[in-house]
């Protein structure tokens, strides 16, 4: 009975608004079309993340964006599937924009693929117990996607998109982006020079906002030696071989370029011996050795994140240094870098965006949200417009992200939405 009579008094207290401020006629309204269609909302989530939208199945990212195009033009934003050239082997992006002389110019990012192919044995949507369930990109990021939908649905049910300035991005391939990075995110940062502020829908924790994200860059080890009978290896006319090589820059890398708070270089994949051969855009590979043979040739393939682009230039530098010297005999060795995700630095505008996001939530009588630790979160397509001020992080909460445990938290769907819903209301009403 007293528990009973607590939890009552709890959730009075929090209806009720713990800061001390009260939701205004237009605030309350549109917090009451979120819950009255959250699970619609969820609805939604499950036709799309049964449909799948692994990166290279450009039928089905077109299929999610196709879902999406009259759902944004009932909203009154006009609506463009942009293609990418045939070369670039990528699907395109959805892009809704809402024009309008009325506030901040705000830019909504998320992105319609996963990291799913069609042979992943991941494919369905599952709801669970305790109000979970399981889904391919059901939290990075088809939630955050979704989030963004009925946020701007309650804002036009309640009047207020009228005359705003918003731009809808959905990328198609954020999980492998196509290169060359300046074709397949032309879109993307135009849309951000023509913004005056970044709101990133990936998976959101709770008590969480991303303030800053490191970047994701690819590198590329190639090393060569002699190949012959492994009884003449380390003499003077056979050298030392390529995996020996390859075993002396990688630990070098360990032992002189780690340790840098924010710096982190992973060899992702490695394939030595006497022929090698790798498909960079499927990620598979072959290599043909034997015991009685010295290697012939390694590749190595990995990523390098980083909280700057000094940092990231600084690292690179360093690794270069460490393969083109000090090689061991009758071996050679050429590292390639390339671009990627840019890194999103912390700055004191992005801090005054998650300041006012807490309030919101807050206000709500939600949590105060925090800035998540960068360290903690992989790169994502607002890192693409971190010149403007930018906030992350901000869709349903979820777990297991890229893993066959990937689920969501259905119950902040509401509350994700909310809050994003009252940020964007004061955003587009120029506060």
């Amino acid at each position: 009975m007293y528990q009973t009579t607590l939890t009552l008094l709890l959730t009075l207290l929090i209806s009720l608004n713990l800061s001390g401020q009260e939701l205004s006629k237009k605030e309350k309204k549109i917090a009451d079309y979120i819950d009255a269609h959250t699970e619609e909302a969820i609805q939604f989530l499950e036709e799309i993340v049964n449909i799948n939208s692994g990166t290279m199945n450009h039928e089905g990212v077109r299929k999610v964006g196709k879902i999406f195009e009259p759902e944004f033009a009932e909203l009154g934003f006009e609506v463009n599937w942009i293609d990418l050239p045939p070369e670039v082997n990528r699907a395109g992006h959805l892009f809704a924009e809402k024009k309008g002389k009325k506030g901040k110019k705000v830019l909504l990012i998320g992105h319609l693929d996963t990291v799913f192919e069609e042979d992943s044995k991941f494919q369905k949507y599952e709801e669970k117990e305790n109000h979970r369930a399981d889904g391919p990109g059901a939290a990075d990021m088809k939630g955050g996607d979704v989030v963004i939908l009925y946020a701007l649905k309650a804002l036009k049910e309640a009047g207020v998109l009228d005359d705003a300035q918003i731009v809808v991005a959905l990328t198609g391939d954020e999980e492998k982006p196509g290169t060359p990075i300046s074709v397949t995110r032309k879109a993307l940062i135009e849309a951000g020079k023509n913004a005056d502020i970044a709101l990133g829908f990936e998976t959101g924790r709770k008590g969480m906002a991303v303030v800053a994200r490191r970047s994701s860059t690819e590198w590329k080890l190639e090393v060569s030696g002699t190949r012959a009978h492994s009884s003449g290896i380390f003499s003077e006319n056979v050298g030392s071989g390529a995996i020996f090589e390859t075993a002396r820059i990688l630990n070098a890398f360990h032992e002189k370029v780690k340790g840098e708070q924010y710096l982190t270089f992973n060899p992702g994949v490695i394939l030595g011996g006497t022929e090698v051969t790798y498909d960079d855009e499927n990620s598979i590979g072959t290599a043909f050795g034997k015991t009685n043979v010295v290697s012939q040739k390694v590749i190595v393939e990995g990523g390098i994140r980083t909280i700057s682009e000094e940092q990231l230039k600084n690292a690179q530098e360093k690794m270069r240094k460490i393969v083109e010297n000090d090689h061991l005999p009758k071996t050679d060795a050429k590292i390639e870098f390339f671009e990627g995700y840019p890194p999103m630095s912390p700055n004191p505008a992005n801090y005054e965006l998650l300041e006012k996001y807490s309030q919101i939530s807050q206000k709500l009588g939600y949590e105060k949200i925090e800035a998540y630790d960068p360290g903690a979160r992989g790169a994502a397509d607002i890192s693409f417009v971190g010149f403007i001020p930018a906030l992350g992080g901000l869709g349903i909460y979820g777990s297991g992200a890229h893993t066959p445990n990937e689920d969501v938290d259905l119950a902040s769907f509401s509350i994700a939405t909310k809050r994003a819903a009252l940020f964007i209301y004061e955003l587009i009403q120029g506060k």
